[in-house]
């Protein structure tokens, strides 16, 4: 009897990460440095996945995407992908936050976990976790964002630190640490989010039902400025366009038969969602 299989997306950074999983076995997973090009790049990621395994989407038990922190506009991009598919398909969407799926991937005999994405000019995003003896996080500080002196206030003793944030800002938060405090640095490998992470942050949501409801938001911690001014002129966000083109894609796709060479998901041509 086969496990569950998802499909985790992570777009929350220019870093893009896809994988399926069953379980906790890794069957296809692809990375790129999309450059902020997510539109252009995600749904051809997801195709080759399911051209790997000889999988169709709808061999699949469920959807897990990362939801921020991080790029106002890969998190949109990532969000409306995972609920066009959603629409098309009925499948149970899990959402993941960012930083949570960042620590999930680190282990460190630290008690406190604290991973940092670059936020805008001069400000992080960062969270703080605990590892529970069962293997599941405590968070102990939700989502924040702000410059390198407030984290640097926020760390306890003997923290691991890790993330683009962290490498990128080490210098300007260890001059505004308290002399008391010893950060545990882990490697440079786990600078970037991972979907692997992702995907079995979803796993686990999707055994208790912590399962996506039909109003879903994404983790910005602070809003972008273009979703604010679509809201105020009653406009249809680019997020939403994005979820009815690549529901009617994949709807289409489920009614056609199967034949050797086509797209999992994707018909016609990579930046038409």
């Amino acid at each position: 009897m086969k496990g569950k299989r998802i499909l985790a997306v992570e777009t929350a950074t220019s870093w893009q990460s896809v994988a399926i999983l069953e379980e906790d076995v890794v069957l296809a997973k692809e990375e790129q440095d999309a450059g902020g090009a997510h539109g252009l790049t995600l749904l051809p990621a997801i195709d080759r996945l399911f051209e790997r395994t000889a999988l169709r989407v709808t061999d699949l038990d469920g959807l897990a995407c990362s939801i921020g922190p991080g790029s106002f506009t890969g998190i949109r991009v990532g969000v409306a992908t995972c609920l066009g598919l959603r629409t098309a398909t009925g499948f149970p969407l899990m959402l993941v936050p960012t930083l949570e799926a960042m620590a999930m991937d680190v282990e460190s005999a630290a008690s406190r976990l604290c991973p940092m994405l670059m936020g805008r000019t001069g400000e992080l995003y960062w969270a703080i976790f605990r590892r529970m003896k069962d293997g599941r996080l405590e968070r102990i500080l939700p989502e924040h964002v702000g410059p390198p002196e407030a984290v640097a206030a926020s760390l306890g003793h003997e923290t691991t630190v890790f993330g683009e944030g962290w490498f990128k800002m080490e210098p300007k938060i260890r001059a505004a640490l308290s002399p008391s405090i010893t950060l545990l640095p882990a490697s440079a490998g786990h600078a970037k989010p991972s979907a692997v992470a992702v995907g079995l942050l979803g796993l686990q949501k999707l055994r208790q039902g912590e399962i996506a409801g039909d109003c879903v938001m994404p983790l910005y911690v602070q809003r972008a400025e273009a979703e604010l001014v679509y809201e105020r002129s009653g406009g249809i966000s680019p997020a939403v366009r994005r979820q009815e083109r690549v529901a009617a894609k994949v709807a289409r796709r489920l009614t056609q038969a199967p034949r050797q060479g086509r797209p999992a998901i994707r018909p016609g041509r990579a930046n038409g969602a």
